[in-house]
């Protein structure tokens, strides 16, 4: 199955018209006939708007693998929002030279290491958890320094 054969079975699935798939991609309606007839494909700057449009993930719109069904799978990626906060601190991060780049990851692991220093007193106990991009100590202790913002 190609990718434009991918996108016409969901957007059956999701009852969606390709008028209202144009509407909420901002893709033009003669590109949409155009993948329709099989001509091509979507271009590698849409397939991000149409997964989310579509509600499924890249690796399904290109593969067809659909992780879902096999959650023993684990990605190796993650799908960011440019407009969020993360999405900002990648874009400035791929603005850096691969020098600074290297002294910003140490910048982060120092303040993680800090954390954990004043946090823990017994590193085999040491837990943590990501969540949404942030390294969280799960323990009484962060709970605390959460609530309290530190």
């Amino acid at each position: 199955m190609t990718i434009s054969e991918r996108i016409f079975e969901r957007l059956a699935e999701l009852s969606m018209t390709q008028k209202e798939f144009s509407e909420k991609t901002g893709i033009l309606p003669s590109t949409i006939s155009e993948w329709k007839k099989n001509k091509t494909n979507p271009s590698s700057d849409k397939i991000m708007v149409i997964c989310k449009t579509l509600r499924v993930s890249p690796e399904w719109l290109l593969s067809g693998i659909d992780a879902a069904k096999s959650r023993e799978k684990n990605n190796n990626y993650y799908i960011i929002d440019k407009n969020t906060s993360l999405g900002r601190v990648i874009a400035y991060y791929n603005l850096l030279n691969p020098y600074l780049r290297e002294r910003i990851l140490g910048y982060i692991e120092s303040i993680i290491e800090l954390r954990i220093d004043d946090s823990y007193t017994d590193r085999d106990n040491l837990n943590l958890v990501a969540e949404n991009g942030v390294v969280y100590n799960v323990n009484k202790k962060n709970k605390e320094d959460k609530d309290n913002n530190i």
